[in-house]
Order: C-alpha cells, then sequence, then structure tokens
C-alpha cells in the first residue's frame, strides 16, 4: 500500500483556494458590510490566507493600518468571523464547505523590518565592504 509523503508545503489547491478566500474577506470589508466601529474605521491589509488541508479553515493573516493596537482589530475581526462567513457565500459558491475564518495578526513586517535593520548595521555593512576590497 503506498504512503502519501508528509509535507507541510501547501497544495497548489490550497494555495488557490485561500487566494479566492482572501479576495472575498477583501470584497466584504471594502464594501462595509461589517458593522462594527472598529472594523469600519480601520484600513485593513490583508496579506495572506493560509487554507487547512480539509480546506474547512481559513487563517487570514491581516494588518491594520494606522493602529498601534493590533489586537483590538484583531478581536473585533474574530467577533465578526461567523458574520463575514456568511457574507462569503456570493464570491465561493463554487465550494463544498464554506471555511471557518480566523483572523491572525501578520508579524512578517516586523520581521522583515528587523532583517532590514540588521543588514544595515554597522558590523554587517564593515563586512560587506572588507569583502567588496578583495574583489
Amino acid at each position: 500500500m503506498a504512503t502519501r509523503p508528509t509535507t507541510s508545503a501547501p497544495s497548489q489547491r490550497m494555495l488557490r483556494v485561500g487566494e479566492q478566500v482572501r479576495a472575498a474577506i477583501t470584497q466584504v470589508l471594502q464594501r462595509g458590510e461589517v458593522r462594527d466601529d472598529v472594523i469600519e474605521k480601520t484600513v485593513i491589509s490583508i496579506s495572506e490566507v493560509r487554507m487547512s488541508p480539509d480546506l474547512k479553515i481559513a487563517t487570514a493573516f491581516v494588518t491594520p493600518l494606522g493602529v498601534a493596537d493590533h489586537d483590538t482589530v484583531i478581536a473585533a475581526l474574530n467577533k465578526n468571523a461567523k458574520y463575514i462567513r456568511g457574507r462569503l457565500g456570493a464570491q465561493l459558491r463554487q465550494m463544498k464547505y464554506m471555511p471557518e475564518v480566523r483572523f491572525r495578526d501578520d508579524t512578517s513586517f516586523d520581521n522583515y523590518k528587523k532583517i532590514d535593520e540588521l543588514l544595515r548595521s554597522p558590523e554587517v555593512v564593515r563586512d560587506l565592504d572588507d569583502g567588496k576590497d578583495g574583489e
């Protein structure tokens, strides 16, 4: 009996459905369909949606723009997750099951900023300059 290899990389189907869910959530938020003061007053960027292997759970990574307290916005989105899920039906009618939507804070931009600061540090710049002199 052949066994399927276990990999942590998402399949093409998971990636495609994740992008469709991301676009649908973006449309719901842009149209202002969610009646919540915190969500209505905040510009929200959805950078990625990761789907579970069975496509029943969608984890949306969001960045509230211009807001210092991301936790409040994430909590408001998760509080309204069932309503948002219901509004996704029109765009995702081809799916057998409507995925449960979970919202998480996207910290990748903070990681990119830390890496950029490290690359611009005097020690790294000095080492890079030393490498150019030897050429």
